[in-house]
């Protein structure tokens, strides 16, 4: 490992960027996940990044893991990235008009993700999940649906429901848990047609469907809990979901944002052999450009098409030009050789987590690393496993984990301090990065134990 670690710990032009930028933005920022509710005493200002590096504006060099929460899965300014954008911007950023970069991307979304007879683009992962829905209900005619503890899918008023942590004496029982919205501003109303449940638990969720069940659009899941760390699935139990929800005759849709293109070419449903009705998408198909997707079968999908009884969905910026160019080389990189690409995400994050969890044994720390390959979280706890959102809010020492990043940060390593999100592998990523992050992990946790 290497013997000297770098030293980020002067952020003097941060500090006075962000002081600037609190007199224009709210709390200096444009999402609360980048500023002082997460980052203490406030965030670390970036100027730039190639590869798995990113500079601040005092210059520090950092090893990214957080690889913008998931979406660049080709790294910082991939040369064929740069080389696709900076060309379809020279000829037109955008019409607002069919272009052949719209089919070439979605031909290319068809071949890779198994469920997908036809997709639709629209700009971020809660567009996406708020068209598939309001599909859901068009096709189903019922308008309740079913969403999980703890479970992010965007923050469109129907999802925000749990979504955040909360004293675990306060959450209620399992059967008919204690609801809490995630904004004001929401109506009641609107959560009215929310079902809420605890994910992971299949028993429990066949007593609340046994009740709630006949009026269900659907049951939305992420195949992989990534709004509290990374919460892996028990064995068959995405199947079981799905199976349930067809029971119902509710539509299973299985929200890939964050999950999908990242552990297989088709995602999680490939992984696990899964065949949601609808998924959406984000994310790392954009390799940093904003971006979501729908797909499903074509009977479904079809409810847009223009009538009288369509399901409507406008869009500006829908299957923007340059976006669509840049998901077509994307996923082609992916593709190009498939064996290696995941090969490479697979083995490095694993060496990563291996690595992690020696150190923790080693200092005799409280810790454990959970996930696989393309995605990682750390908990400080005593326990095993954490199964779910109760978990997490009883047993996961989130202050702890703050702490931990936060002197990650002035060692030269970039993640987020929010317990809440996960570590990134990027194709960009290698053996000499986690050889660094190990060694700096170390040194943090000489000072923690």
């Amino acid at each position: 490992m290497p013997s000297k670690l770098t030293t980020t710990s002067s952020r003097e032009k941060s500090r006075k960027w962000y002081e600037r930028a609190q007199r224009s933005l709210v709390e200096g920022v444009n999402s609360p996940s980048r500023g002082a509710a997460v980052f203490s005493p406030g965030p670390v200002v970036l100027e730039r990044g190639g590869g798995t590096r990113v500079w601040d504006l005092d210059g520090n060099e950092y090893i990214d893991f957080m690889m913008s929460f998931g979406a660049l899965i080709q790294g910082h300014a991939h040369p064929r990235i740069v080389e696709v954008a900076s060309q379809a911007i020279a000829e037109g950023s955008h019409f607002a008009a069919a272009t052949p970069a719209e089919a070439e991307a979605a031909e290319r979304v068809l071949k890779m993700v198994p469920t997908a007879e036809k997709v639709r683009f629209a700009n971020t992962g809660t567009e996406a999940t708020m068209l598939a829905l309001r599909l859901a209900r068009a096709h189903t005619g019922r308008t309740k649906f079913l969403k999980f503890e703890g479970h992010y899918h965007g923050w469109y008023d129907a999802y925000c429901l749990n979504g955040n942590s909360h004293p675990a004496q306060l959450l209620g029982p399992r059967t008919n848990p204690a609801r809490f919205a995630d904004s004001e501003g929401i109506p009641a109303s609107v959560l009215d047609d929310v079902v809420l449940g605890p994910w992971n638990d299949i028993e429990t969720l066949k007593t609340i469907l046994r009740e709630h069940g006949p009026d269900l659009a659907a049951i939305i899941t992420e195949p992989i809990m990534a709004n509290m760390g990374c919460i892996l699935p028990r064995e068959d139990y995405l199947q079981k979901v799905c199976d349930l929800a067809h029971d119902y005759d509710a539509l299973f849709i299985l929200d890939e944002v964050v999950t999908g293109f990242r552990y297989a070419p088709g995602g999680c449903q490939q992984y696990y052999g899964l065949k949601p009705d609808l998924s959406t998408f984000g994310k790392a198909l954009g390799a940093g450009f904003p971006l979501g997707a729908v797909t499903g079968s074509r009977e479904i999908l079809e409810r847009m098409r223009w009538g009288s009884e369509m399901v409507l969905h406008y869009g500006t910026f829908n299957g923007h030009r340059l976006t669509m160019k840049v998901v077509a080389a994307n996923l082609d990189l992916l593709m190009a050789n498939e064996a290696a690409a995941y090969g490479k995400i697979y083995e490095t994050g694993n060496s990563a987590i291996e690595g992690l969890q020696g150190i923790f044994r080693r200092r005799k720390i409280d810790a454990i690393v959970q996930g696989f390959g393309p995605m990682f979280q750390i908990y400080f706890t005593e326990r095993e496993a954490i199964h779910d959102y109760r978990d997490y809010c009883e047993y996961a020492d989130t202050e702890k984990y703050s702490r931990f990043v936060h002197g990650l940060l002035d060692r030269g390593i970039y993640m987020t301090p929010s317990n809440g999100l996960h570590w990134i592998i990027s194709t960009a990523h290698t053996a000499a990065d986690v050889e660094i992050l190990l060694a700096a992990a170390d040194d943090v946790c000489a000072s923690l134990a």
